[in-house]
């Protein structure tokens, strides 16, 4: 995803914006009838989508939730949080927190989530609330000690050690010329880009070393296939001339055809990796 829509990437904004100005539209309009929102359990029955209860400030309460569940059934387009000027489904008085495989980020995604929702209740469009809440998260992470340690690593040129302190994970059984990396999710958002959330290519993103693809460590590993055909498709078309956003619409498609219909992502998946093996066209 995109943060802006000239602004290559996978993060929050693209897909709420580029891909998905007409479907929350549609969304909206189902959850007005009925439609949508029945698949919305009270929070009284947890699992569909409520987990569990994170915390209440003032008259919003912070819940966690299943996040595959809210993908695969309400908006694909929903990624590690939301409320509801930016997603209707999501009650007025509620946010939302995807369930984080590595906890640690929730302060910073509430303390985003509270301006937004505040500027966004005011009238302020998303993009512009986006930015305000993006900007305000960004100077907490760089509070942290591992911001720090990241960025006096950056800051001396030691681009190999920083790398291999984002790299956790090969996948080897998906990586042939091009190398599929499991990364420390939130060192990326606090050093590189924010809005960085589930996977990413190097045909998007510069940061990323060539021929790599990079999931995010809070991607659980039941849902790993399908955010890995999304970036593999998208970067195939890349690397055969399409544009981003031309790509991600595509990726999108497929990646919730695969959601709803989980028993073809196995050959599309294997697919993808072969075509990425036998790519010839680098940076």
């Amino acid at each position: 995803m995109t943060k802006r829509l000239e602004s290559p990437g996978r993060s929050r904004l693209f897909r709420r914006v580029a891909v998905g100005a007409a479907a929350a539209a549609i969304v909206w309009a189902g959850a007005c009838g009925g439609t949508i929102r029945s698949r919305v359990r009270p929070p009284s029955e947890p699992g569909r989508p409520y987990l569990q209860k994170y915390a209440q400030i003032g008259g919003l309460a912070v819940w966690i939730v299943d996040g595959p569940y809210v993908r695969e059934n309400l908006d694909e387009e929903f990624t590690n949080f939301g409320q509801h000027f930016a997603f209707r489904f999501i009650p007025p008085n509620e946010f939302w927190l995807d369930r984080q495989e590595v906890p640690g980020e929730e302060r910073f995604f509430i303390d985003h989530l509270l301006i937004e929702h505040r500027l966004m209740a005011g009238g302020m469009d998303y993009n512009h609330a986006l930015d305000k809440g993006d900007e305000a998260e960004k100077e907490e992470r760089n509070r942290t000690a591992q911001a720090r340690e990241g960025e006096a690593l950056r800051a001396a040129n030691e681009g190999a050690a920083l790398l291999a302190k984002i790299h956790k994970e090969l996948l080897a059984e998906f990586s042939g010329e091009v190398k599929v990396w499991v990364v420390d999710g939130e060192l990326v958002r606090d050093l590189y880009y924010i809005d960085f959330t589930e996977g990413g290519h190097d045909k998007v993103y510069k940061f990323i070393p060539a021929r790599e693809v990079w999931i995010d460590d809070d991607v659980s590993p039941a849902e790993r296939p399908f955010i890995l055909l999304h970036e593999l498709h998208e970067r195939n078309l890349m690397d055969r001339g399409w544009t981003y956003a031309e790509a991600h619409k595509d990726s999108s498609r497929i990646e919730f055809e695969c959601r709803r219909h989980p028993e073809t992502a196995d050959a599309r998946l294997k697919a993808e990796i072969e075509k990425n093996r036998g790519s010839l066209r680098f940076p």
